[in-house]
């Protein structure tokens, strides 16, 4: 059958006070924007839900297919209009159960009454559908705690509208929401989850790349633009600043003991961070450091990292297991682009024997023979600014 609308219900968002609709608005702006391509869609926002018509079907059938990828809706459900009759209303309420397998099936009738000119109260209204429903579909069974099929009808002064289908939604906040961040993408698994889950929090991002060709090719580049590009996909445009690091990370090599010479590399690749993080003016910097993964994530590396900047460093991966991260990267669709065997930088000037616990005089001390400011300050302003979504995916190929 066909859908006139959508009806998005909110998440977290009932929640708020009076500033609600400042994250409608937000929520409205990012559906819009994600929507942008498909002519024919109008979105209604409400205090308690949303509204979104498509004349055209297969832009109902798109919206459908991106809704559950954008963070603030909680769930949302294809809904068929008739006019407010109680005749038009059983005539659309048989319509829509016959689409679906009634054979010993639960189910029960939820109605909401916005038209309170309707002649019928919605107690009286629930009886009066559900006997009409079961003497047609006699195998249904009426059960008032999570059936099987819940059949809502919400009378509107435009009309009635019903619906028997509730698709999920990711939930969290409305990206931009909460703030502005700079993600550290690596490549690896770890880095686009954490991005992901901030997002869900409604932190809007920029990502920020370190490359170090010829040594990191121009397929590790195009790994992390599919990665960032996946990560625009949740309901905000992502900017992906792809860094060029060759000659910061061959004069760590030359004048840092190997030992430590991640933990310079990952020191000075934070300053860059910071540097870009207040060029944007965003507020925190994200990384996907899990504690006491690898070496560069015990206690005593990252408070060695830490040591060069005083803006917040976001962790949202910190306590998390390998494999729940690994769950998290699957269900999201970035764990295929991850396993993708390129190498990032750091992997290819990994030591072999890094530290697990670097003391900091010393790491900073190996540090002050080599001025690596002026090579911070060129590596930013050489760096490559991409957005993403790309409009044509043959752009790929021109910015590699």
């Amino acid at each position: 059958m066909e859908w006139n609308e959508l009806l998005i219900r909110y998440g977290e968002i009932s929640l708020k006070g009076r500033n609600r609709n400042v994250f409608v608005k937000k929520l409205r702006n990012n559906i819009k924007d994600a929507l942008s391509d498909l002519k024919t869609v109008i979105i209604k926002p409400e205090r308690d839900r949303m509204f979104l018509f498509a004349e055209d079907k297969s832009d109902m059938e798109e919206a459908i297919a991106r809704l559950p990828h954008i963070f603030g809706i909680q769930s949302f459900s294809p809904v068929a209009k008739c006019e407010a009759t109680l005749e038009a209303i059983k005539e659309k309420a048989l319509e829509i159960i016959g689409a679906n397998e009634t054979a010993g099936k639960t189910f029960k009738v939820e109605v909401r009454r916005t038209d309170k000119r309707f002649p019928l109260v919605t107690n009286e209204l629930q009886l009066e559908i559900g006997s009409h429903v079961l003497r047609s579909f006699p195998d249904l069974i009426v059960q008032m705690k999570k059936p099987d099929i819940v059949l809502l009808i919400d009378i509107r002064i435009e009309g009635a509208f019903l619906t028997a289908k509730v698709y999920e939604g990711a939930g969290g906040m409305p990206v931009g929401s909460n703030g502005h961040s700079i993600l550290m993408l690596s490549g690896g698994i770890d880095s686009p989850v954490a991005g992901y889950l901030m997002m869900k929090r409604g932190v809007s991002i920029d990502a920020i790349h370190f490359a170090s060709p010829p040594f990191t090719s121009d397929l590790a580049k195009k790994k992390v633009m599919d990665l960032a590009e996946k990560l625009s996909s949740f309901g905000a445009a992502v900017r992906l600043h792809i860094i060029p690091f060759t000659e910061i990370q061959q004069a760590i090599v030359s004048q840092v003991p190997d030992n430590v010479s991640m933990t310079t590399t990952r020191r000075l690749m934070l300053q860059i961070a910071d540097k870009v993080r207040e060029e944007e003016g965003a507020l925190a910097i994200v990384t996907g450091e899990s504690l006491g993964q690898v070496a560069s994530q015990t206690l005593e590396s990252l408070t060695a990292i830490n040591a060069v900047t005083s803006s917040p460093i976001l962790r949202p991966l910190i306590a998390t297991d390998k494999l729940d991260i690994i769950d998290i990267a699957q269900k999201i669709g970035t764990y295929d682009i991850s396993i993708r065997p390129y190498e990032d930088c750091c992997t290819i000037f990994s030591p072999s024997n890094p530290k697990t616990k670097p003391k900091l005089e010393k790491v900073a001390y190996y540090e002050s023979f080599t001025d690596f400011e002026p090579m911070i300050e060129e590596a930013i302003e050489k760096r490559l600014i991409v957005e993403l979504p790309l409009q044509q995916k043959d752009d790929f190929e021109d910015l590699l």
